[in-house]
């Protein structure tokens, strides 16, 4: 790994210790809670959260990603864009971690759009 993974390792602790668009939305059009029981991961969308560094990098960074995208390119998202916008290579214990936010977010479009969804776990 060279100088441009050192940056990104750089971006991830920057937005775990500094999350951005944390915190409750007031009446969200959607809310849905997801877990990572592997890594203690919990990601609640607008968004609220607690988890390793990965987890909470990720949700800090697609929420900002998110904002004036369509609910269909919301569910179109996979895990290549979520490795991509992290710009790290994980571990497959960590991919689960990193793309918990993504599903949190198409689960909560899924709920929206009327479909019948539980808490989403990536295990």
């Amino acid at each position: 790994m060279g100088l441009g993974s050192d940056m990104y390792r750089q971006q991830i602790l920057d937005h775990y210790k500094n999350p951005r668009n944390y915190g409750e939305l007031e009446d969200p059009d959607i809310e849905h809670v997801g877990e990572n029981p592997m890594c203690g991961d919990t990601i609640k969308v607008s968004f609220i959260g607690d988890g390793c560094a990965i987890s909470q990098a990720s949700a800090s960074m697609l929420s900002g990603e998110l904002r004036g995208e369509s609910l269909s390119a919301v569910r179109e998202m996979d895990r290549d864009d979520i490795v991509d916008m992290l710009g790290v290579d994980l571990s497959p214990m960590r991919i689960k971690c990193a793309v918990l936010a993504e599903k949190v977010a198409q689960d909560g479009v899924a709920i929206h759009q009327g479909e019948d969804v539980e808490v989403t776990k990536t295990e």
